[in-house]
């Protein structure tokens, strides 16, 4: 069963990299760029047929591994 896994940034955690990409975008030319906050993702493939079982073991990554949950959110989505 695969997942995939979107890791952002807490609301009110500054992103300083998103606030580089903005500048630089904006530098480039794009002047109706909004905002812009950078994250992380990941592909994640378990050998499990139920599915709860395999949500629990990539929520179980997320929260040991993958994100920080202080100043990070994620969410995660089945593929197949």
């Amino acid at each position: 069963m695969k997942f995939s896994v979107t890791v952002t940034l807490k609301k009110d955690v500054l992103d300083p990299q998103g606030k580089v990409v903005h500048n630089t975008l904006t530098n480039l030319g794009i002047d109706n760029l909004k905002s812009i906050r950078q994250g992380k993702f990941f592909e994640i493939e378990v050998h499990e047929i139920d599915q709860k079982k395999a949500e629990d073991k990539v929520k179980e990554m997320c929260e040991k591994l993958l994100v920080n949950l202080i100043i990070e959110d994620f969410q995660i989505n089945k593929l197949q």
